[in-house]
């Protein structure tokens, strides 16, 4: 098992990241699905007196989706694995300021699973334990500072229109963000992303385990960035806006995943699976 905290400094409050990230996992949706595979919504809907972080959350909003990526991969992959081995299943738990989300593969069963627990504070990451780690846990954890004015973990990221460095929001009047902006800029906010990974293959486990925390920050990265450079696009929003937008891109995710033409690369995932003579990386 490993087990990181990725520290995401965003020069929001934690007021607007919350309407940020929903606005951006919308869209972002939108952009990985089509051509049979891509993001199914199951389940979308209110739940009150949830235990998480050991304590009892008044009301929260949870999901249920599943990633399909068999033609997201060659044809040799689908031959030699089942289809549910290229269907992941997500469960979150959107208790805000809190969230927890879990990823599991029926294929692989209790060998495999990413876990994502997400804190979201005021200030520039100097809370040292927010998640409320035992001695162990804290002993096995590594933090790790994201700054999303920083280098991309993959060139193959770069998107000049989602560059903060070059970003300037025209309705609040921020970016872009220049060397040393973490230490100027106001306001100031951390996403806490504690990321627990387990994949139980003799041979592979620690090879695979750190491959998934590497693209877990690699798709943090790039998800904070289009969030700081869609500013203006949400930045207006109402929660209830939200929801509305959620309801439409779920009829419309259906209908892309069915009928629409291959794309993306499913932003939100991370898996690794090991077949005879081949190693495949699926995003």
């Amino acid at each position: 098992m490993l087990v990181k905290e990725y520290r995401i400094i965003l020069p929001l409050t934690v007021e607007e990241y919350q309407i940020g990230q929903l606005y951006s996992i919308a869209q972002a949706s939108r952009n990985e699905t089509g051509g049979g595979d891509g993001i199914q919504v199951i389940t979308n809907e209110s739940f009150e007196n949830q235990p998480l972080l050991g304590h009892q959350f008044p009301s929260g909003q949870y999901t249920k989706k599943k990633y399909y990526l068999a033609n997201k991969v060659g044809g040799l992959v689908k031959t030699l694995l089942p289809k549910s081995a290229l269907v992941l299943e997500e469960n979150a738990w959107n208790a805000y300021p809190y969230c927890r989300t879990i990823l599991t593969n029926e294929y692989m069963g209790s060998d495999f699973g990413i876990s994502i627990e997400t804190y979201h504070l005021p200030g520039k990451g100097e809370h040292e334990n927010v998640h409320q780690l035992t001695n162990e846990k804290l002993a096995q954890r590594e933090v790790v500072i994201i700054d999303i004015a920083g280098e991309l973990l993959d060139p193959a990221d770069y998107d000049k229109d989602e560059d903060p460095r070059l970003h300037k929001s025209l309705k609040c009047d921020r970016g872009p963000l220049t060397p040393g902006w973490i230490n100027t800029v106001k306001p100031v906010m951390t996403c806490y992303k504690l990321v627990t990974c387990h994949f139980n293959w003799f041979g592979l486990q620690t090879r695979v385990e750190k491959l998934i925390q590497k693209y877990e920050m690699r798709l943090f990265t790039k998800f904070h960035r289009q969030v700081y450079c869609w500013l203006d696009n949400w930045y207006e929003l109402t929660l209830e806006d939200i929801r509305n937008i959620e309801l439409q891109v779920q009829e419309e995710l259906e209908n892309q995943r069915i009928h629409g033409a291959l794309r993306g690369i499913c932003n939100n995932i991370s898996i690794i699976y090991d077949v005879p003579n081949v190693f495949i990386i699926i995003l």
